[in-house]
C-alpha cells in the first residue's frame, strides 16, 4: 500500500508522463502525496493521466508539448511553482525509439537531431529551468538513461542521447551536491510503447543474430516487466529515504535492482615525458599484448 505522506506537500514535474514508465511514475508520485505536473507531447495522453490521478484523489495538472522546446520546459517548472508552491522533484522520462535505419551506415541527419533533442535537449532544458529553484530548497532530479548507452544495442542517436544524459546527470550531481540537490539516473527495463510490437521484436532478434545481444539479454528484452516495477525506484530516489544518494546510475528491471559501477582507469604503461620520448607503435603494441 502506498504511503500518501511520503511526498506530501511536494511539487513534482514528470516529463514524458503520458505513457509507459513516465505514466507509472506520475501516478505513483501522486499516490504518495505529491502534486504532479504531467507532460507529454499530446493533449489526449496528458488528459488521460491527469484524469486518472484526480479520479483517484490525487493532484495533477497537465501541459502538452515537447520539453525539448525551451519554452515548454520552462512552463512546466513555472506551472509547478504556481500550482503547488514550489518544485521539489523533477523526473525526466521522455524519449523516442530509433527508426529502423539508425545504424551509422544509414541514419539520416534529421533522425539524429530528433533523437538527441528528444533525449538530451529535454533533460538539459528542464534541468536548466529547475536547478536554480531546487538549489534554493533542496530536492531531487531523476533522469532516465538506458542500457543502450553501453553500445550493446547498436544504433546512433538513442545510445548517444542516453549516454549524454548519463554524463550530464553525473556532472549535475557534482555541481548541485552542496545545494542539497540529488541527481541520479535510472536505466529501466520495462514494457512500454518503445519496447513492444513486431518491428521492435524483429529488431531485437536481428541484434541477436548479429551477435550484439546474447540469448539471455534478447529474451529479457522481449519479455520486459510492467513499468510499475521501475516506477518504485523513481519514487525512492524522489523521497527523503534517498537523502544520501546522488550521482548513481541505477538499473530497474522487474524485481531486479542494481547499479552501474563508475568506470575506473587501468594503467597499462608509464614513462616520464620529461626524460623519455613518446611511445613507439611497437612499444604500444607490446603493452596491449601484456594486458
Amino acid at each position: 500500500m502506498t504511503d500518501t505522506s511520503l511526498l506530501a506537500g511536494r511539487g513534482a514535474v514528470v516529463v514524458g508522463g503520458g505513457s509507459g514508465v513516465g505514466r507509472a511514475v506520475a501516478e505513483l508520485l501522486a499516490a504518495s502525496g505529491a502534486g504532479v505536473v504531467v507532460n507529454s507531447r499530446t493533449e489526449s495522453s496528458v488528459r488521460a493521466v491527469t484524469d486518472t490521478i484526480v479520479d483517484a484523489g490525487g493532484r495533477a495538472v497537465g501541459i502538452a508539448g515537447s520539453a525539448a522546446d525551451e519554452q515548454v520546459a520552462g512552463s512546466l517548472i513555472t506551472t509547478c511553482v504556481e500550482t503547488y508552491g514550489g518544485i521539489d522533484v523533477l523526473i525526466n522520462c521522455a524519449g523516442i525509439a530509433e527508426p529502423r535505419k539508425s545504424s551509422i551506415l544509414d541514419v539520416s541527419v534529421a533522425d539524429w537531431r530528433e533523437l538527441l533533442d528528444s533525449h538530451l535537449s529535454t533533460v538539459f532544458h528542464t534541468c536548466r529551468a529547475a536547478a536554480p529553484l531546487l538549489a534554493e530548497r533542496g530536492g531531487a532530479i531523476v533522469n532516465t538513461g538506458s542500457f543502450a548507452y553501453l553500445g550493446d544495442y547498436g544504433g546512433t542517436g538513442y545510445p548517444a542521447g542516453k549516454g549524454a544524459v548519463t554524463s550530464l546527470s553525473l556532472a549535475m550531481a557534482a555541481e548541485l551536491k552542496q545545494s542539497g540537490v540529488r541527481v541520479n539516473v535510472v536505466c529501466p527495463g520495462a514494457k512500454t510503447r518503445l519496447s513492444t510490437g513486431p518491428e521492435y521484436e524483429e529488431h531485437i532478434r536481428d541484434l541477436h543474430r548479429r551477435g550484439l545481444l546474447d540469448a539471455v539479454t534478447m529474451q529479457g528484452s522481449l519479455d520486459a516487466p510492467p513499468p510499475e516495477y521501475a516506477a518504485a525506484l523513481y519514487l525512492f530516489l524522489a523521497s527523503d529515504a534517498a537523502r544520501a544518494v546522488t550521482g548513481e546510475i541505477f538499473i530497474a528491471a522487474g524485481g531486479f535492482v542494481g547499479t552501474f559501477a563508475r568506470p575506473a582507469m587501468s594503467a597499462i604503461g608509464y614513462r616520464d615525458h620529461g626524460q623519455q620520448p613518446p611511445w613507439s607503435v611497437a612499444e604500444l603494441g607490446a603493452l596491449f599484448e601484456k594486458r
